[in-house]
Formats: structure tokens, sequence, C-alpha cells
């Protein structure tokens, strides 16, 4: 008997199985084979634009994410430097072997117990799960479990008229298991993704294409554990396609297994085929391929912007069309992959179904793309499993607070027309949410949900300590400039001074280059972060109005049929939920809030 399942080895079921591990309860990780634990089975990156967000705030959180990718990175680049620190992020090219090994050594020092076999049936008793049944016909026991399949819930590959099982190349899928969530009537629908071919790096010529080297002395992706080696730094390719591959492709297109008819599931607007841009963006002469490195070891390459399910003649003839790959070896084809999703509207904030009890989602499952989004959404449902067992308060992160809060709303409140993925722009309160500042808005939470060590969190308090006292002190420096008297804080304000002409100005060591570029950005930032604040307090002023379970929305004169339509839909829980429904308008939720309090008062009358 297990306190909790974990079905799945991908990027939620390892965050969730840890998260579970961290607060002391015991778990066991059910996967196909314990070889593929941390797979990536996509693109081998950890981070980018909204996404490294995220995996700041997991490590924050105590998760393995970004320990894994700062042991497997060879090289790490800033995105968004012209642009403010709180939209800016940073990307890491993973070693794909090291960082699947990197997660199964954190997951092996832990007292998880790892069991391979495939799920086909779960125990449910009055409609609470107590287990799962494996193919062998063994059955475990738990008080939770937590699905995490990702593309493996009824995954089926496609490569031209080629229409294989499985979620991905050399793994089966999990057709019982979908049959069996089908039969519970919950929710479901079809989604799919992609990949492009994987080639021989000996076989392409780099010398014609574009070099993009990483960043001379890029941060680590983990700040509570910052690693004290790092791997051999390399470089990527930049090419493109050109006119004969976006003719070759046209005279393919009908070949497609998405565009003949074969996949009816929506795929990522954000990261499309290499047939669906040709199509969609007919004027464009050239796409740009990003040529990625699978390994410091490895003979192969993951050419990122070419993910197609052309037939393998066809991927083979628009490849060689390319600038540098004319004489390349393709070590396997790309393909899509269509798969079984859940509606995340049928989930609690905890990510626990409403219909249930005790079983929850996480990742792919609920309709995202992304290791990130998935990694989120695993430590999220690991934490509730066991805060429920341990007959403590659920979790649920406030927009305002963190990434993981944005993403979870956005899922269970609105739920997904296509794969869901993270970007700055979906945070309203997004200044306040820097990939910079996530052990200071989430690790005292951490270390009082029992995620994080007292050591880990006392190194965190010392290091807090010093860059108060070194804040203190940029506030109290006394300079001049242009013969008139300031303070460091006052110049870092201005914007007609570059932050390291202050730097230079008040004398400051390099020594103190992680405190100065902190402090700075903060006192530059301060007047608007003051503001977002305010709106965050309005914000959740609507958030502790609760939103009877009995209010009949269509009695409530002035609301548009729309927006009783959309509230009866989505039935928020309060007013602040309501008022982030699209259509549902400012005055609409005026309406509601005076119903509420009209209601409130005839019942102290009574």
């Amino acid at each position: 008997m297990f306190d909790v399942i974990v079905i799945g080895g991908g990027h939620a079921g390892v965050e969730a199985a840890h998260a579970v591990f961290r607060q002391g309860l015991n778990c066991c990780l059910v996967t196909f084979k314990t070889r593929t634990i941390g797979q990536m089975s996509c693109n081998p990156a950890i981070g980018g634009l909204g996404k490294s967000h995220l995996v700041r705030e997991v490590d924050a959180l105590g998760g393995i994410m970004a320990k894994a990718t700062d042991r497997s990175g060879i090289q790490s680049r800033t995105l968004n430097t012209r642009k403010g620190f709180a939209v800016q992020a940073l990307r890491v090219q993973c070693d794909r072997d090291k960082y699947k090994n990197a997660i199964q050594e954190l997951l092996f020092e832990t007292n998880i117990t790892i069991k391979e076999g495939e799920v086909v049936d779960i125990i449910l008793e009055d409609n609470n799960i107590k287990g799962v049944e494996l193919r062998s016909g063994e059955t475990i026991f738990s008080t939770k479990t937590i699905l995490t399949t990702g593309t493996f819930l009824n995954g089926v590959m496609f490569k031209g008229n080629e229409k294989i099982s499985g979620g991905r190349v050399g793994d089966s899928t999990s057709i019982p298991l979908s049959e069996k969530l089908y039969d519970l009537k919950l929710p479901m629908g079809r989604l799919k993704t992609g990949t492009p071919a994987r080639i021989k790096l000996s076989s392409i010529d780099i010398s014609v294409m574009e070099e993009q080297p990483g960043d001379q002395d890029p941060p680590s992706m983990s700040v509570l554990q910052p690693p004290t080696t790092r791997l051999p730094q390399i470089s990527c390719y930049i090419t493109r396609t050109n006119k004969q591959t976006h003719k070759i492709i046209e005279d393919n297109t009908h070949l497609s297994a998405m565009y003949s008819g074969k996949i009816s599931g929506i795929g990522p607007r954000y990261c499309p085929s290499i047939e669906d841009k040709i199509n969609k963006f007919s004027e464009k002469e050239s796409h740009q391929i990003f040529i990625e490195p699978e390994g410091l070891d490895k003979d192969l390459v993951y050419p990122n912007g070419i993910s197609t399910s052309l037939p393998s003649l066809a991927q083979k003839e628009f490849v060689e069309s390319i600038k540098g790959l004319k004489n390349c070896e393709i070590e396997e084809y790309g393909y899509a992959v269509e798969y079984d999703f859940i509606d995340p509207r049928s989930l609690q904030p905890t990510l626990e179904t409403k219909f249930i009890k005790n079983l929850y989602l996480a990742g792919q499952i609920n309709g995202t793309t992304g290791y990130e989004e998935a990694a989120a959404q695993g430590l999220v449902a690991g934490i509730n499993a066991a805060q429920d067992i341990l007959d403590k308060p659920r979790v649920i992160f406030d927009r305002s607070e963190a990434y993981i809060g944005v993403l979870i709303d956005d899922l269970t409140l609105h739920g997904v027309t296509e794969p869901y993925r993270m970007f700055t722009s979906r945070a309203e309160f997004r200044l306040m949410l820097s990939q910079d500042t996530a052990c200071q808005r989430l690790t005292k939470k951490a270390h009082s949900l029992g995620l994080i060590t007292e050591e880990l969190f006392n190194a965190y308090q010392e290091n807090e300590n010093q860059y108060q006292e070194f804040l203190k002190q940029i506030k109290k420096i006394k300079t001049k400039q242009n013969d008139k008297p300031t303070t460091g804080a006052e110049l870092l304000k201005r914007t007609d001074i570059a932050p390291t002409e202050v730097k230079e100005l008040l004398k400051i060591s390099n020594d103190f280059n992680k405190f100065f570029e902190r402090a700075a950005n903060e006192i530059k930032y301060s007047g608007y972060i003051a503001k977002q604040r305010r709106e965050v307090e309005s914000s959740k002023r609507n958030e502790r109005v609760l939103i009877p379970v009995d209010l009949n929305f269509p009695n409530i004169k002035g609301l548009s049929n729309e927006v009783v339509e959309r509230l009866e839909k989505h039935k928020p829980s309060t007013l602040g939920q309501a008022s982030r429904l699209e259509g549902v308008t400012p005055a609409a939720i005026n309406l509601i809030a005076i119903t509420i309090k009209k209601s409130e008062l005839l019942v102290k009358a009574k």
C-alpha cells in the first residue's frame, strides 16, 4: 500500500513523485521502461520564453528539472535581452542522454519505488480511486493516484500513410487505460504534436550555416542549488528553407497525415509543422531552422522548425534541398502523434478530478504542450496529493504569485482548444513574475510545506539577507553626477544612464554582480511594480467574493444571454474567476456582485 501512485515517468511524473517524496510520504512510480524515465521526447532544450519562468518556479519549490538542466546543459542563452527584465528568459540546450541520466540519478537518490509495467485499469470504489491494475495482473493500492501519461494515452504515430500505435518511437501506447477513462464518462478529446527528422551531425555542412554561440557567462537554471561545474559549451547553427523546399512540400502536402485527413486532433499553434508554415504563410520565401546538437558525444542534431508527418521519401527530398543539408544522413524520420487528453475544466485547481476522488491529472493529458508546463503541473499535483493525505490545506498558487498559478488557472477555468503553451503575455502581473525572482516569491512557501531542506532554506535566507544589506547600501551611497549630489538609487531610476555606468560611479566590485543586477532592476521598475501590487489587491478582493452554488445567473437582470451562457458553462466559484472569463464584462461582474450582496442581506434579515 502506497500513499501515492504516479503513472508515467515523463516530466510531469518525475516532479509529482519527487514532490511526494520531499513531503515524507511513500510513492510508487509506474512506467513502461525505467531506462526512459526523464526522456526528452521532442527537442533537447529546457526553458525559453515564458517557460524558464516555470522552470525557475519549480526549482524554487524544490523540484528537479532545473538541477537536471544544469547537469546536462551544453549551451545557454538569455532571450529577449532588448526587452525588460520581467520577460527575459533563459534557454538551455541539453545533452539529451545526460539530461535523462540526471533525472534518473535524482530519483534513484530517493526512496521512490519504481515499477515497470502498463496500467490497464484503475480500481474504483464509490467513485473513489483505490489503486491500479497492471497488464501483468498485479494490483497496486494507494491513497492517491496521479496520472501523467503524456502522449501515450491511446497515442498513434503518423508518417504519410503509415500509422503506428505508440506515443513515441520505440515505445508502446496505453489503450486499455484510455478506454477505461472513456467508460468513466470523463470529458475527453484528441490533440496532436509533431517532431522533425533526426540527422547525423557528421553528414551536414555547418560551414555554410550561421553559427549561434551561447552566452559567455550564462546564469545557471537552478538558483536554489546552482551547480559547481559545467559541461563544455558548444554552438548551435541556423539555416533556412528556400523556394525549392517550399515547392517540394507543396507538391507533397496531400500525402501529409494531417492534410490527408488521417489526423483529427488539433496541433500547437506556436509550434506548427513545416506543412502548416508553407500553407499558412505562403507569402514567406523562407523559414528559419535551428540546428541543435543532441549531445556532446552524439552524432545527431535536432533540426528545430521542420516537424512533419510527410512520407519518408518526401521528407528526405525537402530536407536535402536546405542549405547545408544536401548530403545529410537521416537517422530517424519525423512523425506526428495524436493522443487523448482530458478537458482540464474537469479538474479542481489542485489538479484532482471533479468526477473521481483522489485521482489527479498532470501534463499533456490536461491539454498542454512542453516539458516545462508538464513539470509545473506534476509538482502541483504531487504537492496537493501529499497535502491532502497529511490533512493539510490545499496549495493553490495565485496568478500574481507565480506563472504556475497562471497555468493552472487558465487550464481549469478556460480549458483548451489547442495544446496550451506558456507565454509571458498570459500573465497580467508579469512585472512581478520575473524568472529571477522565483525564489523570493516561492521559497518561503516551499520551506513551510516541507518541500526543501532546512539547510537549503538557511542558505537561501543567508543570501537574501546579504542582498537586502547590499540594497540598503545602494540607497545610501551618495555621489555626484554633473556636479549635482545624488544617490545610487536615484541614478538607477534614470533612463539616460546605463546601469554599467552607475556601477562604475558607485565603485561596486564584480563580486557583487549578482546583487547589483537585481538591485538595478528592482529600483528601476519599483514604481511600476508598486502599481501592479495595487492592481493585485483589487483583484484579490474579487477572489474573496464567493459565488453561491445556487446563484441563478439567468435571473440576474441586465446580464446578456452570452454572459449567462459562459457563466453557466464554466460555473466560476469566485467573482475573480468570473471576471477572467472571455466576454464577461466589468458591468456584468458588478451586477453579479450586487446580486450576491442582496442575497447576503436577505439571509441576515431572516
